[in-house]
């Protein structure tokens, strides 16, 4: 199953063209310790040599280089042929990801910067290119071992060590080309309102300036049959948009929401016409469904979510931070669906576009966490705030994504548990974040001292259950702070208050069979039998405690040296899946 507009491999399928180019592949690349790349102008002469697959980091094997020494600068380099029939439009240049300060040339003229590894980015070449003819693209990367740029789980000294792993340095998500006309749809945020049977568009339109004969025309179908179609005058740049899915108060349209159990999509198209001349279509998605919190419990679609997450960290042994695949990202999603997971915390890893996509189309619950930083001075908090709030807007769309995690287990913060300005700083994103999207739960800091805050998380790796129900019998000692839930860390930082919140334990488990080659949490078990019991005995006792509202088991697969997952790193079951299973949903 997936929607009208799916593309393969289409790096962006929430927001889908047809005219596009896959740049991914072979690239001319090279080293720059000396940092002269500049001064010598490589972006005129770049030294030969050296290739690299994109997108894969040169520390993957899939590279072609496999070094992971760190690098502080890098180049990459390839020519594009621009055909003659895009000479009347813009010529558009995508990075879903480059780590972390990026600098591009085209041919030879500079096309823009952008900072930041986890989020999205472009740059209009049209003025740099010529047509029917090879034009040199040119991207210069720095990346650094600071702990004030958002680094998530890479490391920052020249060995792995406890939970961090080798650094991504430079291109690691796909890059790609897409001819547009200069009147066109720049974006389109897209807010369910289920209660009211609405679908809101907020449309931001580009060149339209002294126009004004534009139709802006919206088509939105369910499984191939006609729903609603909205036509209306673009005479501004920013229009938004409020349609009537279904009218009546009851009956069919509850069957069409989206959920785990039916994951529901509208297809939507959005065409911008001058006079009848279509200006730009776009292919989009949506799914009908309602995030919200009452009486201390997480609500979808206004009914009880118990919520069995999965913490994943998005990693792969040849490849790391990058997905190998597409097929890669399916195949996660369904094992963790087969092991009786409902939902994912994508931990410290904006993940691939086309991930999203598929938790959409499969109903994959996701939250979404920002990497951390590891310091905190003002570098530290203007380059989080800056990508944070890039981020935000490209996930925003996303009907899978039910919560969002700025910050976790006070990593860059860490004295918010008396601090005043890391405690100011953490409430500024909440409310930020609570701006731009109001309608998702935010947990300000998951796991440890929390703040403002829409959920009480906790962690803890406690390896029994009968420990584990002798220390959460007491509700009330647990969230007003009277103990500690792990035996070091509290619920609240000072100053703050538990408002009644619904309370996950978001970390526990990382059970870890005997080995030498790395770790896990506690006592490592030395059979299939053993971690079965064990993990029936922890999962149960938080399933007993009736005043969770879910669970989030570490984790999917083993990460470097961190060997706590239910799967390997090659994605081979350590015990049946649907043992697994049993046990989440018994």
């Amino acid at each position: 199953m997936t929607t009208n507009a799916y593309i393969k491999n289409y790096p962006r399928p929430q927001f889908v063209r047809k005219e596009w180019l896959d740049l991914n592949g072979v690239w001319d690349f090279a080293f720059d310790d000396g940092k002269v790349g500049e001064s010598e102008q490589w972006y005129h002469h770049f030294p030969k040599g050296a290739k690299i697959l994109v997108p894969f980091t040169y520390e993957t094997k899939a590279s072609g280089i496999g070094v992971e020494t760190f690098h502080p600068v890098v180049w990459y380099c390839r020519s594009v042929k621009v055909p003659q029939e895009a000479i009347a439009k813009r010529t558009i240049l995508h990075f879903q990801g480059v780590d972390y300060k990026a600098k591009c040339w085209v041919n030879g003229f500079m096309a823009g910067e952008h900072e930041g590894g986890y989020a999205a980015f472009s740059f209009d070449i049209t003025p740099y290119i010529t047509y029917d003819s090879e034009n040199s693209i040119v991207l210069k990367v720095e990346d650094s071992q600071s702990c004030t740029q958002p680094r998530g789980k890479q490391r920052w000294v020249d060995q792995n060590f406890e939970c961090f792993y080798v650094q991504s340095t430079g291109i690691w998500k796909s890059v790609w080309i897409e001819y547009v006309n200069e009147v066109r749809i720049n974006e389109v945020k897209i807010t369910p309102d289920i209660d009211r049977h609405m679908i809101r568009f907020d449309f931001q339109l580009m060149g339209i300036k002294g126009k004004d004969n534009l139709r802006l025309e919206t088509r939105i179908t369910l499984k191939g049959q006609h729903v609603k179609k909205v036509s209306l005058s673009a005479d501004r740049p920013w229009i938004t948009v409020e349609v009537h899915v279904f009218h009546e108060a009851g009956g069919p349209w509850k069957q069409c929401l989206w959920s785990p159990e039916s994951p529901n999509l509208f297809d939507v198209e959005f065409i911008l016409y001058e006079d009848e001349k279509e200006c730009d279509r776009v292919y989009s998605y949506f799914g009908m469904r309602k995030i919200s919190i009452e009486n201390g419990q997480v609500l979808l679609n206004n009914g009880p979510l118990y919520q069995r997450l999965i913490l994943d960290q998005g990693y792969w042994p040849e490849t790391h931070l990058t997905p190998p695949s597409e097929e890669a990202l399916i195949e996660d999603i369904d094992k963790i669906a087969a092991m009786g997971y409902n939902g994912v915390r994508k931990h410290m890893k904006l993940e691939d576009p086309r991930f999203l996509y598929w938790c959409d189309v499969k109903g994959m619950l996701v939250w979404s966490e920002m990497a951390a930083t590891f310091e905190f001075n003002d570098q530290a908090v203007s380059r989080f705030t800056k990508e944070w709030l890039e981020i935000v807007p490209q996930q925003y769309n996303h009907p899978s994504i039910i919560t969002w995690v700025p910050f976790n287990e006070s990593w860059g913060i860490s004295t918010i548990g008396h601090d005043v300005r890391q405690q100011q700083f953490t409430q500024t994103i909440y409310h930020l974040t609570k701006t731009i999207d109001p309608y998702r739960p935010v947990i300000t800091n998951d796991g440890w001292e929390h703040t403002v805050s829409d959920i009480l998380t906790l962690h803890d790796y406690v390896e029994t259950g009968e420990e584990f129900l002798e220390r959460y019998q007491d509700k009330e000692s647990i969230v007003n702070n009277s103990i500690s839930f792990n035996n070091w860390k509290y619920a609240f930082a000072e100053g703050y208050a538990y408002r009644g919140q619904p309370i996950i334990i978001s970390e526990f488990g990382g059970i870890a069979f005997q080995t030498d080659m790395g770790w896990g949490y506690g006592n490592q078990v030395n059979s299939v039998e053993a971690f079965i019991e064990r993990f029936r005995a922890v999962t149960g006792a938080i399933k007993a405690t009736s005043y969770l509202s879910g669970y989030c088991y570490t984790q999917v697969t083993d990460v470097q040296q961190e060997v706590n997952g239910l799967l390997t790193e090659d994605r081979k079951p350590k015990v049946p899946l649907e043992v697994i299973r049993e046990i989440n949903l018994a």
